[in-house]
């Protein structure tokens, strides 16, 4: 089925989901013209959207009547399954013509799904996670790692460039959910990296952002040094992305490796250091909080630090 032209005159917007990256991301859109229906668990998270002239709805198919094109960015894979496929979900609401995207990054045999499930529906879907944290979002510069039909992928373009500059189509349905597990395996190691480097230059006695200056611009430099080494050195853990979101990806990333036949030992490290993050009560700081829990393992108070 041809799909109509994305215009901010004609094209109406839905949006699932207005936590840390979600409400910036929908803003985007809105400020580039774009009418938008939302919803959220906890309506309080919409209310500045709502503010600007958001529409607030009900449930996720009451945003589904409403609207062309509709964004899901939640935190589980349960989460989607629900927003998406549940009786009062996002697919119940669409109609023939419509196209769904779903932003969150979740399992790609649940996109292979909902892309099937919404074929016999005469709807479109796409899945679309990004990655760049609140920054990223805030910025409006996510990589958006995009899998689905390549017309249909084509056709969303004027929306995911509001959102994003790394725009990548990857391949069918789930290509996008892999491509970002990829990611996550990079980001899991990369921070052990990042964060035993400070630890490392901390009990050398070096001064830590003058050792950034040196390390950040060469080969040893990562999005996760420059941008979340100085947020470690300031004692500012708040999350761009949850540690408990993060152990959720990857979990998805070594039980898809385990279906391939894969050994990551490097992601296995990442994942029950994680872990022990989490269980010291760390799970809704952002990623980087690792470096709290390395610290105390070398006896080290990192907040309270001279």
């Amino acid at each position: 089925m041809a799909l109509a032209a994305i215009t901010p005159q004609t094209t109406r917007i839905g949006w699932i989901g207005t936590g840390v990256m979600g409400s910036s991301m929908v803003g985007h859109l809105m400020s580039a013209g774009y009418s938008a229906t939302v919803y959220t668990r906890s309506k309080s998270k919409a209310e500045a959207l709502i503010a600007r002239g958001a529409k607030w709805a009900e449930t996720p198919k009451a945003v589904a009547e409403q609207s062309d094109v509709v964004f899901s960015i939640v935190g589980f894979p349960s989460d989607v399954r629900t927003v998406m496929l549940g009786d009062d979900g996002v697919l119940a609401g669409s109609k023939s013509g419509n196209v769904l995207v779903d932003m969150t990054t979740s399992e790609p045999s649940l996109a292979v799904e909902i892309a099937q499930a919404a074929s016999k529906k005469g709807v479109h879907s796409v899945d679309a996670p990004v990655s760049g944290g609140d920054i990223g979002a805030k910025n409006a510069t996510l990589s958006i790692m995009i899998g689905g039909e390549k017309p249909v992928v084509e056709t969303l373009m004027p929306l995911f460039s509001v959102m994003g500059k790394t725009l990548v189509h990857q391949g069918g349905a789930g290509a996008g959910q892999h491509t970002k597990m990829a990611n996550q395996i990079l980001i899991a190691t990369n921070m052990i990296g990042v964060c035993e480097s400070l630890l490392y230059g901390y009990k050398a006695g070096l001064d830590l952002p003058t050792m950034l200056q040196s390390v950040g611009p060469g080969a040893a430099g990562s999005w996760s040094l420059n941008n979340l080494g100085p947020r470690i050195m300031a004692n500012n853990f708040d999350p761009g992305f949850f540690v408990e979101h993060f152990i959720k990806d990857m979990g998805i990333a070594l039980s898809e490796a385990k279906r391939l036949g894969l050994s990551l030992p490097g992601l296995a490290l990442g994942e029950q250091l994680y872990l022990s993050v989490k269980a010291k009560g760390w799970g809704r700081n952002g990623t980087h909080a690792l470096m709290l829990a390395l610290a105390e393992m070398a006896g080290i108070d990192w907040k309270n630090r001279k």
